[in-house]
């Protein structure tokens, strides 16, 4: 069973009230990055391609407004998430993102992820992305689980 907004609320930080849906909590767009080296995955490991940080344009004086043609970028969510115990993760696009021709795809997140995760921005047409945009909506649903996560990302971006 997925859990109550509220209840998410609580696994998120920070988070307004904006932000806090029925069933879930909106994550909002922190930094937007192109992909540019190829990444390796292997039996035995990993390795990310490395990334160029695609910078905000300044039209029209709004310096937190990402112009995004056609193309797979990689978006860095603002906020601090923590699959508690006895839970999974779930992220999905914002409808707002779909109806601007854009597809967010994401992975499971596994009980006991903590850190400032990421998704992977499909832009079918060109759109601005403003910076605190939500685009994403994290729902928790009950799970059991053998273990809990301990993974490389634990942690990521987390000061």
């Amino acid at each position: 069973m997925y859990e109550s907004g509220s209840f998410v609320a609580e696994h998120v930080d920070p988070v307004t009230a904006e932000q806090v849906q029925p069933n879930g909590v909106d994550l909002t767009v922190e930094a937007v990055f192109e992909q540019r080296e190829p990444g390796r995955i292997g039996r035995d490991g990993k390795e990310i391609g490395d990334r160029q940080r695609r910078h905000p344009e300044a039209g029209d004086g709004d310096t937190d407004t990402f112009y995004l043609p056609p193309g797979g970028y990689v978006l860095q969510y603002a906020e601090t998430i923590s699959i508690p115990d006895g839970h999974v993760g779930f992220v999905y696009p914002r409808s707002s993102l779909m109806r601007n021709s854009c597809m967010l795809n994401t992975a499971v997140w596994d009980a006991g992820y903590t850190g400032k995760g990421e998704g992977l921005l499909q832009v079918h047409h060109d759109v601005e992305l403003e910076r605190g945009a939500r685009v994403a909506q994290l729902v928790l649903a009950e799970g059991d689980h053998d273990d809990t996560y301990d993974g490389s990302y634990q942690g990521e971006r987390v000061e």
